[in-house]
C-alpha cells in the first residue's frame, strides 16, 4: 500500500510562496526520484500544498533528507509548516 506525505506551507509573503511554487516545478521530480506522485496546490497567495506518494514507508524515509535540505534552504521565507502522513485508501485517475 503505497504512503502520502502532505505538507502545508504558509509563507511570509506572496513572493517568498512565488518562489517556491517555481523551484518546486522545476527540482522536485529530480529530488524526489522515488516519488510515485507529486502534487503542488497553491491555496491562496501564501499557503502551498505539497502531496508526495511512495510506494512505501522506507521510500518515504529515504526521500527525507531531500525534505529536509529543501526546507532548510527556503527557512527565512516559511511562516509555517504543517505535515501529515498517512496510508493512501484511493488514488483514482480518469
Amino acid at each position: 500500500m503505497s504512503v502520502a506525505r502532505i505538507t502545508t506551507l504558509n509563507f511570509k509573503s506572496k513572493e517568498g510562496a512565488d518562489e517556491i511554487e517555481h523551484t518546486y516545478k522545476t527540482n522536485a521530480p529530480s529530488e524526489f526520484s522515488e516519488a510515485e506522485q507529486l502534487l503542488e496546490v497553491r491555496v491562496d497567495d501564501t499557503t502551498l500544498m505539497f502531496v508526495s506518494l511512495y510506494v512505501d514507508n522506507d521510500a518515504m524515509e529515504r526521500a527525507s533528507a531531500a525534505r529536509s535540505k529543501r526546507m532548510d534552504l527556503n527557512k527565512d521565507l516559511i511562516e509555517s509548516v504543517v505535515g501529515k502522513t498517512g496510508d493512501v485508501i484511493l488514488n483514482h485517475n480518469n
